[in-house]
Formats: structure tokens, C-alpha cells, sequence
């Protein structure tokens, strides 16, 4: 069975020196586009991983310190890997959990601005492993039924992870899958964006899993001490906690999306802020009417008077009886 692909899917494997996400390197790439009209296009690159590689990580992949000595470094075609995938999905055998964010640790390290926003995912190891619950080796032989050869080589194994995609397809096609809640559905359909969400339950925020999207789209811590509570939340109560996260040793992405929610919630301070903020200066000046509690003092109101309050009164007609009143009192 063909793809169905509105845009082109990147299937990508790595080999690594290990599987520490933060410490660990690119030792090889293979890359595996297709695009909507069936093409294919492959990109494998050798990489010098600038540090020691541990002999049973060689022993696993086969490749060891001088078969890499004069490959170049993930920094130098950094922007040729961001090129060749372009806007693709991105899909491979564990990758949402592994590939997916040792490859965004690389490509932050070079300093290059590879971008996951509006992608799909398509893992299928978890379509495997929730329908089966076996091994890329086995699912090879088990979907296509055929032995792997070279396994662990990474052309062989993105090409595998291919064909084993395009035989799930036509093997769960109209097959009914229940969740944990008992609710049912037919999952496994050719269409990248049903196979994302089929192959993304956890919801994770930064596919190392340390965040992951509960059911209202926030995010939630699934590690430590906060485990299952909001990350806005635990920025309210306890802020220091992004300090520590950012100043240890997690994965550099998953760092970006920390800051990312850090960003957004300190936006969100700030306009609520602004929003009770009082104004610094009033229209008109304060009276005793725009202060209902103020106790008023009734005697001094009514019998002292402000001098330039007073009302003048318009003096009279002189009377004779005034000017005789006036001669007595002076002498006049």
C-alpha cells in the first residue's frame, strides 16, 4: 500500500555514542523522504561526533572513533539536513521518544533554528508495540515477512521501518482498536494525521517526555516532585523550579519548551497586572461627597468659616439716629 501524503514524510534513524539524550552524540544519519507523489530521496551521512565513542556503543552499531575521524561535524551540515527534510513530517522507530529529540539537542547545539511547530509524528515503533508489542527485527519479519539483515545499520533500518509502516497499514486496515477507558476506534489509517495522534498518546510537550499535554491542552509536569500538575501552576507557587530546570542537565529542547510556557506565563502576569493597576491621577480632586466614610465634624463645619468663604452683606441706608449713635461714641 502507497502513502497517502498531503506533504512529504522525512522516515529518519539515528546511531549515537548513547542514549543520553543531553551528553550523547550523532555518530550517523540516514534519511528517508517521500514525497506526496511517491518519490524517494535518501540522505546518509557519517558524522565525527567530537567525542569518544564507548566501545559497546560501537559494538552495537558497528561504527567506531577512526571510521568517523575525518566525517565532518553535525554543526557542518546542519544546514544541509534542515534543507533536505524541509517542512516534512517526521517519522521512525522510536523516534518520538529518542531520534526526535536527540536530533533537536543537534541541530540547537549548531545553532540552527529547525522548527517542529504544525509537523507530524509518526512513531512506528508505538503502532507496533501497541498492536503487537514486539521488536523492529521482529515486526520486520512478523509485517513483511522477511529477515533483517545488517540491522542496526541505519539505511537498513529507516528503509525497514518503511516497508514495516506500509504492511501495518495493510494488515490493521478496518481493524478496531480499544484504549484503556474502553473507548474503540480504527486507528491505524493511511493518513499521517491520524497515524500522529494514534502514535502520540502521551501527548508529550517536548518528546523527552519530562512534559507531556493533559486533556484541556496544558501543560503538565510527568517527572519529580510536581508530577501531574500544571506547569503554569507550578511557576505560581514555586518559580524557582524553571531556574533549576533551566541550569540542569535536561535536554536542550526540552529547556526551549520550558521557556516557552515561562514566556507566555509571565505575559499573562503582566497584563493581569496592568489590568488591576489603579490610576496614578485623578479627573477631579477628592471631596468629602467622594468619600462616604470620612466623619464630618459638624461644629466646626457650621461655626468656623473659611474668610474668603464668608458671604458679604450689602451695607443699608445712613439714618440720622446712625450719625448720632457715631458723635456719641467719638466725641464728634
Amino acid at each position: 500500500m502507497n502513502l497517502k501524503l498531503k506533504r512529504p514524510l522525512a522516515f529518519f534513524d539515528l546511531e549515537t555514542t548513547g542514549v543520553n539524550i543531553s551528553a550523547d552524540r550523532i555518530v550517523e544519519i540516514s534519511i528517508l523522504k517521500i514525497s506526496p507523489e511517491g518519490e524517494e530521496a535518501v540522505r546518509t551521512l557519517k558524522i565525527n561526533p567530537e567525542i569518544p565513542i564507548p566501545l559497546e556503543s560501537s559494538m552495537f552499531h558497528g561504527i567506531y572513533d577512526d571510521d568517523i575521524k575525518e566525517a565532518p561535524t553535525f554543526k557542518a551540515v546542519a544546514e544541509e539536513l534542515a534543507s533536505f527534510i524541509g517542512d516534512a513530517d517526521l517519522a521512525g522507530y522510536n523516534s518520538n521518544k529518542f531520534d526526535i529529540p536527540m536530533l533537536m539537542e543537534e541541530f540547537i547545539r549548531a545553532g540552527v533554528d529547525f522548527s517542529l511547530d504544525g509537523r507530524h509524528f509518526v512513531d512506528v515503533q508505538n503502532i507496533f508495540h501497541q498492536m503487537e508489542q514486539r521488536t523492529l527485527k521482529a515486526a520486520y519479519r512478523f509485517y513483511c515477512g522477511k529477515d533483517l539483515d545488517n540491522a542496526h545499520s541505519a539505511e537498513h533500518d529507516v528503509r525497514a521501518t518503511y516497508e514495516v509502516l506500509k504492511s501495518q497499514l495493510d494488515r490493521y486496515e478496518n481493524m478496531e482498536w480499544e484504549d484503556k477507558l474502553g473507548n474503540k476506534c480504527v486507528p491505524v489509517i493511511n493518513d499521517v494525521e491520524a497515524l500522529h495522534q494514534f502514535t502520540n498518546l502521551s501527548r508529550p510537550v517536548d518528546f523527552a517526555g519530562r512534559m507531556v499535554f493533559n486533556e484541556q491542552g496544558e501543560e503538565i509536569f510527568n517527572f519529580g516532585k510536581h508530577k501531574g500538575r500544571a506547569v503554569e501552576e507550578v511557576f505560581t507557587i514555586e518559580p524557582s523550579y524553571y531556574s533549576w530546570m533551566m541550569q540542569g542537565d535536561f535536554p536542550l529542547y526540552t529547556k526551549k519548551c520550558l521557556d516557552k510556557v515561562w514566556q507566555r506565563f509571565r505575559s499573562k502576569q503582566k497584563e493581569q497586572r496592568q489590568t488591576q493597576k489603579e490610576p496614578s491621577v485623578r479627573d477631579t480632586p477628592p471631596t468629602a461627597s467622594s468619600h462616604p466614610n470620612r466623619e464630618r465634624r459638624p461644629d466646626k463645619d457650621k461655626h468656623h468659616h473659611h474668610p474668603q468663604s464668608r458671604t458679604k452683606q450689602k451695607p443699608g441706608p445712613i439714618t440720622d439716629d446712625m450719625l448720632k449713635n457715631l458723635q456719641a461714641k467719638f466725641g464728634k
